[in-house]
């Protein structure tokens, strides 16, 4: 896994992380952490978190 940090504006800001295979992804976003954020969401973030899966197409 690698994770990557990025800022959307001035006060939006997104961690993109990458998995070796679709099973990695899974147990990422169903584990303890995860299930953590989630339950803290409202206390740390000023929106709901969103998770999207997409296809990266290149890497240089």
């Amino acid at each position: 896994m690698e994770r990557f940090a990025l800022q959307l504006g001035p006060s939006t800001f997104g961690i993109f992380d990458t998995f070796e295979t679709e099973e990695a992804r899974k147990i990422h976003l169903t584990g303890k952490i995860a299930e953590a954020l989630m339950a803290n969401a409202s206390t740390l973030l000023t929106k709901e978190p969103v998770i999207e899966q997409v296809d990266l197409i290149a890497i240089k």
